[in-house]
């Protein structure tokens, strides 16, 4: 007999922790019938036929957002093309106890078989909250178990509690909505709760089963009124972001050097070992010339990562959110929007993703033009290649870098523009009298150390997924432009380089005039094509298009001394203009067009970003070289 078992709770519990502890994280995801809201399952360890759903993030079972109307539907039964589940996972957080209670109480009203899992128990007893674990699931009347879902010793007695219930449920007849009908007037009876006499229960479930109520310690207050300081908290959260970037050059400078050595050794090793020929060229000009050139940007991408990861970790980023609420409402976005614009910086596709935490239609699609505006870690390598080319590393006022400085000054552009836009799209939006934003409610969590384990395995989760775009998608298309450069041959009389008649070389002669008022030349033309599919290919593709293109000395020294020498200022800082709001990869794109379910949508947000952008680069192109002249 299959059994499925719902996970369920709030957004920053614990969850995805619990999820993999309890199944090994290997979760098959895909989405649910006729939403774009992922279905993450996985079998549970202790039985193979026992299958563990991890429903969406939600606070309570009276929905707002696209997210938390999945997990009410199917928890009901309701949703398109789903089994009706077996049983429920509750987890509560043991640090928020009765906001938890509050969901678990509406949980019950369902009347499937559930058990509660108190995930950060560890963390409320270091704050002297004291909980009775039999007197609560008395309380509540379902098996209640401590853990510590990033323990692995913590989440033992959860699965010791989920063998009982699993062999208790097989030996009772199923309890499933088989009928969509038999879950209306239970819908209807969760909606009608009073939240006041829910939270009124809560609070006497509490007073029976928690002995020691604790307390927040008093710096925790102190924090708080600085951090959420509508000045101070502002100029904080300024300096951080700051740092991050700073940090994202500077720190990972070293182990860039030593990524790229070893890329041109392994490169001279290669051509010593084969000797000219097409496969040496394939291996040198194609694969390393182009994935090479991508992994030495890996610690800068790790880095920035590493600061979203202790930031969230550590129960910032909600304050965060909720500090820039009113700012970003100047705009036409509320707090909701700030943790998936920041996720723009990590990346758009999750970015966009994560749009489906905001209950408003309009803010939603206004979030998702924005996330492509930010500068995501695909555009890094190529900020990295042309700061080093055109910047002198030098240092500002004895505790900055320059070239630090010009990367945050990127950043900056960005998110100017993104909130000049956002403006732009709330006055159409006034003037069309759309409605307007839905309060920013929200459970800021309390302060705690970063797990450093939690936080290692995030990040290599996330440097992995890089690695593993480098490995398929920048590999492939890697090959495919050293085809494209390399064949066909030159003719025996030619004149030109061997690049020139080559099918890349004839395409991007082809698009050089339009390109050309921002001062780009054909091989620039030739290495943004691939860009269209990933932006971190860009720099691969101009590796492999010079070192084709003959210029082997120079390719020798980097990618810097070409531009230095071929491009001059102009051009440089037009790329980079460019790159600030060039159309996003094939990835977004994709995402955008499911996330919105408009392929209008994505067409004219994609329109609108290349003029955008090429408005940018022209500007910056005629001004650089009048200020020049």
């Amino acid at each position: 007999m299959t059994i499925t078992l719902a996970l369920v709770g709030a957004p920053n519990s614990g969850k995805t922790a619990t999820f993999n502890a309890l199944t090994g994280a290997k979760a098959k995801v895909a989405n649910y019938s006729g939403v774009t809201v992922d279905k993450k399952l996985a079998a549970w360890l202790g039985d193979a036929d026992v299958t563990i759903l991890d429903l969406p993030g939600t606070y309570s079972l009276r929905t707002t957002s696209p997210d938390e109307q999945v997990t009410r539907e199917v928890l009901l039964g309701q949703q398109q093309g789903e089994q009706p589940i077996d049983g429920i996972i509750a987890l509560a957080d043991a640090t928020n106890l009765r906001l938890s209670l509050r969901m678990i109480l509406e949980l019950k009203h369902l009347g499937l078989p559930m058990l509660v899992a108190l995930n950060l128990s560890d963390v409320a007893s270091a704050r002297g909250v004291v909980i009775d674990e039999a007197a609560l699931s008395e309380a509540l009347g379902v098996p209640v178990v401590k853990t510590v879902a990033i323990k692995r010793e913590g989440s033992a007695k959860l699965h010791q509690l989920i063998k009982a219930f699993v062999t208790q449920q097989r030996a009772q007849p199923p309890v499933k909505f088989r009928d969509p009908q038999h879950a209306t007037p239970i819908a209807e009876q969760i909606d009608n709760l009073d939240a006041t006499l829910l939270y009124a229960q809560a609070d006497d479930i509490i007073a029976r089963a928690v002995h020691e109520r604790g307390e927040l310690p008093p710096w925790h207050e102190r924090v708080d009124s600085v951090l959420l300081h509508p000045v101070w908290g502002l100029l904080i959260l300024l300096v951080v972001l700051f740092v991050m970037f700073q940090a994202v050059y500077a720190w990972a400078a070293p182990l860039m050097d030593g990524l790229e050595s070893l890329v041109g050794i392994l490169g001279v090793w290669v051509t010593t070992l084969l000797g000219p020929g097409l496969l040496q060229s394939l291996l040198v000009d194609g694969v390393l010339a182009g994935v090479g050139g991508v992994i030495v940007f890996v610690p800068q991408i790790a880095i920035l990562f590493l600061f979203i990861l202790v930031l969230e970790d550590s129960g910032y980023l909600p304050r965060a959110a909720f500090l820039l609420d009113n700012l970003l409402a100047k705009t036409g976005l509320s707090g909701r929007a700030f943790i998936p614009l920041l996720s723009s910086f990590a990346c758009a596709v999750p970015a966009v993703m994560a749009t489906r935490t905001i209950p408003n239609a309009r803010e939603r699609l206004v979030t998702m033009a924005l996330a492509p505006m930010l500068t995501c870690s695909a555009r890094l390598p190529i900020y990295a290649l042309v700061i080093a080319a055109i910047i002198p590393n030098q240092p500002i006022l004895g505790m900055f870098n320059l070239q630090g400085l010009t990367l945050f000054a990127l950043y900056l552009a960005g998110i100017i523009s993104a909130a000049l836009v956002a403006l732009g799209l709330k006055y159409i939006a006034k003037v069309r009298g759309q409605q307007g934003l839905t309060a920013l409610m929200m459970e800021l969590p309390t302060y705690r150390l970063p797990n450093v384990r939690h936080i290692a395995t995030s990040l290599w989760d996330k440097v992995k997924a890089f690695l593993l775009r480098a490995g398929t998608v920048i590999f492939s298309l890697s090959v495919v432009l050293w085809v494209l450069v390399t064949f066909p041959k030159a003719p025996l009389n030619a004149t030109a380089p061997a690049i020139e008649y080559s099918i890349a070389g004839r395409l991007g002669h082809l698009i050089q005039p339009i390109f050309a008022p921002l001062g780009f030349d054909w091989q620039t033309c030739v290495a943004m094509i691939p860009g269209i599919a990933a932006r971190e290919v860009v720099v691969a593709a101009l590796g492999t298009v010079y070192a084709v293109g003959g210029d082997e000395n120079s390719v020798a020294n980097g990618l810097a001394s070409i531009i230095r020498s071929q491009w001059g200022l102009p051009t440089a800082f037009a790329f980079l203009a460019w790159y600030i709001y060039a159309p996003m990869c094939m990835a977004t794109l994709a995402t955008i067009r499911r996330e919105s379910n408009s392929a209008r949508y994505t067409a004219t947000l994609v329109g609108f970003l290349f003029i955008l952008a090429y408005i940018a680069a022209f500007i910056t192109y005629r001004v650089t070289a009048w200020l020049l002249i």
